[in-house]
């Protein structure tokens, strides 16, 4: 009975210590590098060269990565996170044309299942040895599944515009003409 005692004392003496150890020595996430990871597309799709979307966030917070990587986000991302960082932006690396959706051609489609294994987001649906699709509204656009196919079966097409995608062009600035100035100035 003493040994049962002093075991339970034991582990009641080692996890007060460790409970104060955790509160002691507790690590903050960086909160810059939250808010960044916020505005990133969450497609985890490795184009911008690291492994997902967190990553790249840490290395946009710690100043080791450039803020036009991103190509899913295009330019409005970028220009968000040039601007939360307080840095000039950037062109794009890649500006997509719109927005891009996979599509497999089925009939080509010979049930291997490595663009499925390849889609960081499950947009694409099949079992081996049958014909794969593709959800249109989970794609994102991001490639990965291209490369793999070893039949060449999946082609990266741009969506039309829809309502819900549309977006409204920015106004042209005018052009002043020399005469106008001159007659300012004076």
């Amino acid at each position: 009975m003493t040994a049962v005692v002093i075991i339970t004392l034991l582990a009641l003496a080692f996890g007060l210590l460790l409970a104060w150890a955790a509160s002691r020595f507790r690590v903050e996430g960086n909160p810059v590098a939250e808010k960044l990871n916020q505005l990133l597309p969450q497609t985890q799709c490795g184009q911008c060269g690291y492994p997902g979307c967190a990553p790249y966030a840490e290395a946009l917070a710690k100043g080791e990565a450039p803020v036009n990587l991103c190509n899913p986000g295009g330019t409005a991302t970028m220009e968000a996170i040039a601007d939360l960082l307080g840095v000039p932006p950037q062109e794009v690396e890649e500006e997509p044309d719109g927005p891009l959706v996979a599509v497999i051609r089925e009939a080509e489609c010979i049930g291997c299942t490595k663009c499925i294994q390849a889609c960081p987001v499950d947009a694409i649906l099949g079992s081996a040895k049958h014909m794969h699709t593709v959800i249109e509204s989970e794609c994102t656009g991001c490639k990965l599944c291209v490369e793999p196919c070893p039949v060449d079966c999946i082609d990266m097409v741009e969506l039309p515009p829809s309502r819900a995608s549309w977006i409204w062009p920015k106004p042209a600035l005018p052009v002043e003409q020399p005469e106008e100035k001159e007659k300012r100035v004076a």
